[in-house]
């Protein structure tokens, strides 16, 4: 196996991607279409959370180079495809990226190289689509002129425990020996990687995590509901669940879900079982539990208010944390967004904070930001913790706030209302 990689996307997965193999002796390429993040990159300025201006400089001293230009792709021994695999308006996968990506490798393929797809996708995409745009645009065949594979990401951005490296590695390839290669690529990368039969379980082994994910935490927030009506302290439940040694695994309730991974991966395996004739009545019922989980706490706001003989209309409202998961500035779905549309158009003056965010939109329109946590919480007539940031949690932070709204059941207190 020859030296060179180029990782096709440089986003949340692509670029901590790039950086474990600039630290593993490859010489790595960074292929993406936009000019800001190739230009910033070549310059030492990172546009993700996990890697800072620090990082970048590193990978630059090592050789690592962004561009635009995919010839790179001739000289690699090693591609990997990291770009964004959303869903459409109608609810359907959108692969566009993906066959972007699939066509300009195949028009650069050279044999003896290695392509592994990691874009999250439903089972068969690696075999059909990209297989097939391969082949087509390269004249090689898979498996014999080149090396095909499919391990899904597994990033979780903010995480400070497990990052790519000690988080274990799903390959699953075309051949045995394109499994062979591909683990043999990633054994460089990451301390465990773990083969599995093929492509397609390899596809369904990311929506499986996170599918079950989805179900459990839709669960909670039912469960947090009903749980509320009934003065049941479902944290406290919760924690005395997790005392089992077997048996039960924990999960969270919360204002809905957000990122790129759990509102839409698990639409990808609903869709494909929908095209079978079936319906995925768990995901859908999920779906919807987690839809709705911001206009549940809208109402909880507005019961909080009534509390102190305040009307939601022309209340003082102030969202603390509108990213869509805690210490990262990653808006991507977060339910911060369709709250403050719902607290918007129930009348409420709608604030937030976030020391990770600098500049929040909702349906076009800028959401007020304050630069002061003391003095914000002191001048609102409710706190919403939408996000439990580490600032946020430092004794004292939020002291002085009328009534807090607690969505993450870190807080205690006479004045704390948990979700």
């Amino acid at each position: 196996m020859g030296e060179n990689v180029t990782i096709i996307g440089l986003g949340y997965v692509g670029l901590p991607l790039a950086q474990e193999a600039c630290r593993s002796a490859f010489e790595v390429k960074g292929l993406d279409i936009s000019v800001d993040v190739v230009n910033g990159l070549n310059v030492g300025i990172s546009h993700v959370d996990d890697l800072d201006a620090g990082d970048v400089r590193e990978m630059l001293d090592s050789g690592f180079q962004a561009t635009r230009d995919p010839t790179c792709i001739a000289d690699s021994s090693v591609v990997v495809i990291c770009v964004p695999t959303p869903l459409s308006d109608d609810g359907r996968p959108d692969l566009g990226a993906v066959e972007a990506a699939s066509k300009t490798v195949g028009e650069h393929l050279v044999p003896g190289t290695l392509v592994v797809l990691e874009s999250t996708t439903y089972p068969g995409t690696t075999d059909g689509t990209v297989r097939r745009l391969l082949e087509d645009g390269s004249g090689l065949v898979a498996g014999v002129d080149f090396a095909l594979a499919y391990s899904p990401e597994r990033i979780d951005p903010g995480n400070a425990d497990f990052g790519l490296r000690n988080t274990p590695k799903v390959v699953g390839g075309l051949t045995e020996a394109c499994t062979e290669q591909a683990a043999a690529f990633y054994g460089r990368l990451v301390n465990e990687v773990v083969p599995t039969v093929g492509l397609r379980e390899a596809e369904l082994a990311k929506l499986l995590e996170n599918t079950y994910r989805h179900v459990n935490i839709a669960l909670m927030n039912e469960m947090a509901v009903f749980c509320h009506e009934l003065e049941i302290d479902l944290w406290a439940a919760i924690d005395a669940a997790s005392t089992k040694p077997f048996g039960f695994q924990a999960f969270y309730p919360g204002p809905g879900v957000g990122g790129h991974c759990i509102p839409i991966d698990p639409n990808y395996l609903s869709w494909m079982v929908r095209s079978l004739g079936y319906r995925f009545r768990f995901v859908e019922l999920a779906q919807e539990v987690s839809e709705r989980m911001p206009a549940y706490v809208a109402k909880r706001i507005q019961d909080g208010l009534n509390a102190d003989c305040l009307a939601v209309k022309g209340a003082r409202i102030l969202l603390l944390g509108v990213s869509y998961k805690a210490n990262i500035s990653d808006q991507r779905e977060t339910p911060a967004r369709p709250l403050a549309a719902q607290l918007r158009t129930m009348g409420a003056e709608v604030r937030f904070f976030d020391p990770y965010v600098d500049y929040f939109e909702v349906d076009g329109k800028k959401v007020e930001r304050v630069d002061d946590l003391g003095a914000a919480v002191a001048d609102t007539d409710l706190a919403v913790l939408l996000q439990p940031h580490r600032e946020f949690l430092l004794p004292g932070a939020l002291d002085g706030a009328p009534r807090i709204l607690d969505t993450s059941g870190r807080l205690v207190g006479d004045r704390i209302d948990r979700l």
